[in-house]
């Protein structure tokens, strides 16, 4: 645990690193807007949601694992279950109620606003994977802050599930394309690039499908999963149709006030 930001931000970089490299050699689309606009953006958000974590919990999600464990709260605080159980049961279960989350989110209107900022990137990469309002940060922070004290979730299985949920966002919005069989066999699992890009597709009925961000069986399970958009992989239009791509709506500022601003839905 002591070593649990240094896990995080290797881990961070590693991934981001190959998946840019990948994307930079063999891009699946282009971009309307140049990296650097967008970039710029995406990144600030990254930091605004650092910074907003540390704000609201100081020790992060890690810090609240460790004070239930001491304070014996939380259902697996509670069992005498080996350490690998307690820890798979609490990373699916984790995984279970961010997919909920993600749907909660886009069927609350006022919830919607704030994810609607991650929709409207006017291309899918890497870096919007990473790209969430503060406000979204800070309630997700909260529901997972609940639910570890809920669950009693280890502080070990808390680092894994937060290393993975990134690493996974950066891998499923990375602009490439796998090879058809590649992508169908993974995707029998895990949400693959084409399977999330369907997910910002500007169509509703598109974008209400694939919620999951690692694992595709919650949407299966759900009814919520759909392996093929109503347009081809390289005709899907990306983002918000009401929040055209401009360098105002990818600024700093842009980003931050766009829950605010009224968009047709």
């Amino acid at each position: 645990m002591e070593n649990e930001s240094l896990i995080r931000v290797g881990a961070f970089v590693c991934i981001f690193t190959v998946m840019a490299m990948w994307e930079a050699t063999r891009p699946a689309r282009k971009a309307q807007l140049s990296a650097w606009v967008r970039w710029r953006g995406n990144f600030a958000m990254v930091l605004a949601g650092a910074l907003i974590t540390r704000l609201l919990l100081p020790g992060a999600l890690v810090g609240v694992a460790l004070w239930a464990n001491n304070a014996n709260w939380g259902v697996f605080n509670r069992l005498s279950l080996p350490a690998w159980i307690e820890i798979s049961v609490c990373m699916l279960l984790l995984d279970l109620v961010i997919y909920w989350q993600h749907r909660l989110f886009h069927t609350v209107p006022l919830l919607w606003r704030f994810h609607q900022m991650h929709h409207a990137d006017s291309h899918v990469d890497t870096t919007t994977g990473l790209r969430f309002h503060p406000i979204e940060i800070a309630l997700s922070l909260l529901i997972k802050a609940a639910v570890v004290i809920f669950l009693g979730v280890p502080a070990l299985a808390v680092v894994i599930f937060e290393v993975a949920l990134n690493g996974f966002a950066m891998f499923n919005h990375a602009n490439i394309k796998l090879p058809s069989a590649v992508d169908n066999a993974i995707s029998k699992l895990f949400i693959t690039q084409r399977v999330h890009r369907i997910h910002h597709s500007q169509r509703i009925e598109d974008s209400n499908s694939n919620f999951g961000f690692s694992v595709s069986w919650w949407d299966k399970l759900f009814n919520s999963y759909q392996h093929e958009a109503s347009l081809s992989d390289d005709d899907i239009k990306i983002g918000q149709a009401e929040i055209p791509a401009s360098k105002q709506n990818a600024s700093v500022i842009g980003l931050l006030l766009m829950p605010f601003r009224r968009h047709r839905r």
